[in-house]
């Protein structure tokens, strides 16, 4: 539990620099207080989505995915997503960046860029979204801060290089309960692909994060936000800081909502090791899923379209043709 008010206050930045380090090192996840985003505004969030969950899937499917286009914006049933190729016990809506229809980028059809898909109700969702996407990014790039300066960086280095115009990809999920017997899991394990997650949870729990000793429960913590790192940051770091999988099972008994923006690198930035990355490589674990991330290089647009078409392989294919590609 790192308290950032520090990074957004400019002050005792190395303090909080060097236990943002020591977290990325060791876990790869950590909570942050002091981060300035309003508890009025997440609990309108909160109220908004599950109003919007509560409606039929009938009326849900009237923003659906399906539908959406090149953006990937709007909502996919329970089952509608894939991790490692198996349906997730979810239901979400997918949201980003609001961009107008003249942008440069949605003009040239590029990908995951375009106007966000709201339902008509509850009428405040619209606001809320938008309201928490821009004060968690905010919130994100002073993270970033925190751990340039404990990579021994230039407290802009992120900014400058990675985040000055990033990809910002926003979700609300929705969970009911996995029934009793069912080994269904409700998000199974996985990483991040990019930068950073900034999750916030409810109340209901259900997150489970692989330590060093094996698995461990993330509880919620009232007025708090969970930061996990993806593929990207452990590449750039050589290994340095992890991309730690986790994981979520929902055997609560009522539904459960989280709220996960992922700050990412620009869409056209050649991610490439940090400067001094050699000298921070440590041993590559075994990771979940076989692959290593470093066996790529490229833009991130390149890097992020083989994974998303690899979640909705039936929608990558219908809008980026060829397997999602």
């Amino acid at each position: 539990m790192i308290d950032v008010s520090a990074l957004r206050h400019g002050t005792d930045v190395a303090g909080v620099a060097a236990a943002i380090d020591d977290a990325c090192r060791t876990f790869g996840f950590f909570s942050v207080i002091g981060h300035g985003v309003p508890m009025e505004l997440e609990q309108r969030l909160e109220r908004s989505a599950r109003e919007f969950f509560a409606l039929g899937d009938d009326e849900k499917a009237a923003i659906a995915m399906a539908t959406g286009g090149r953006a990937w914006r709007g909502w996919f049933p329970v089952g509608g997503e894939l991790t490692s190729g198996k349906p997730d016990a979810k239901e979400g809506v997918y949201f980003g960046t609001e961009l107008p229809a003249d942008d440069p980028r949605v003009l040239a059809g590029v990908p995951l860029h375009g106007a966000n898909r709201f339902p008509e109700r509850p009428a405040d969702l619209r606001q809320a979204v938008l309201d928490h996407l821009a004060a968690v990014a905010e919130l994100g790039q002073a993270v970033l801060t925190g751990m340039a300066v404990g990579l021994g960086l230039g407290a802009g280095w992120f900014r400058q290089e990675l985040t000055a115009d990033p990809l910002v990809l926003f979700r609300i999920f929705h969970y009911p309960p996995v029934l009793p017997g069912n080994e269904q899991w409700s998000v199974g394990e996985h990483t991040d692909y990019g930068l950073i997650t900034l999750l916030r949870q409810d109340d209901v729990g259900g997150l489970e994060v692989r330590g060093p000793g094996g698995w461990i429960d993330a509880p919620p913590v009232p007025d708090s936000f969970v930061v996990n790192l993806g593929d990207m940051l452990e590449r750039m770091t050589g290994g340095r800081y992890r991309s730690t999988p986790h994981r979520v099972r929902n055997t609560t008994g009522v539904s459960r909502l989280s709220f996960p923006l992922f700050l990412d690198p620009g869409w056209d930035v050649d991610v490439r090791p940090i400067p001094g990355a050699e000298d921070l490589a440590v041993e590559e674990w075994e990771r979940w899923d076989g692959r290593s991330v470093h066996d790529w290089s490229g833009t991130y647009g390149d890097y992020l379209l083989g994974k998303v078409g690899r979640v909705f392989p039936d929608l990558g294919a219908q809008v980026l043709g060829d397997g999602g590609r």
